[in-house]
């Protein structure tokens, strides 16, 4: 039985094989997963109903376990609101982030570097979310 914060067998295989420069998309639950798909990516469906699993629970399980050097989303309409952007910030710190346009953003979903696609049951707009893993840093790396 393991210990870690997160005991999925499917996540853990797949982020255990992603290195430096995977990419790990926490999907919402209007993302249509089945067409998203990269040559190189494995999808998940947490998305029992709606609601179960949450983006941002699945984003602090992967950040107890994964270490995450960027993120993107997508660009929103002016007019649309997307809070859990925000949370996403605050949740991982000082990171890279960028917004992408819609189109751009499903082509780099399916992009070879796609390792991992987690599909939850989050209801909130714009909450598709990509993670560019990074490095684990040893104790006397910690200055780069």
């Amino acid at each position: 039985m393991l210990k870690t914060p997160v005991i999925h067998p499917t996540i853990m295989e797949v982020l255990a094989r992603s290195g430096h420069f995977a990419q790990v998309v926490i999907a919402d639950g209007n993302l249509p997963v089945g067409a998203m798909n990269g040559p190189n990516s494995t999808t998940v469906h947490l998305n029992f109903k709606p609601g179960l699993l949450d983006a941002l629970t699945v984003l602090e399980g992967i950040l107890e376990v994964c270490p995450i050097q960027g993120a993107i989303v997508m660009e929103k309409p002016s007019e649309a609101n997307a809070e859990i952007h925000l949370a996403y910030k605050e949740l991982l710190g000082d990171i890279s982030w960028s917004e992408m346009e819609r189109w751009a953003f499903y082509d780099q979903i399916r992009d070879k570097t796609t390792t991992l696609i987690i599909q939850t049951g989050e209801q909130r707009r714009f909450a598709n979310l990509i993670l560019t893993v990074g490095v684990v840093k040893m104790a006397e790396e910690s200055s780069f």
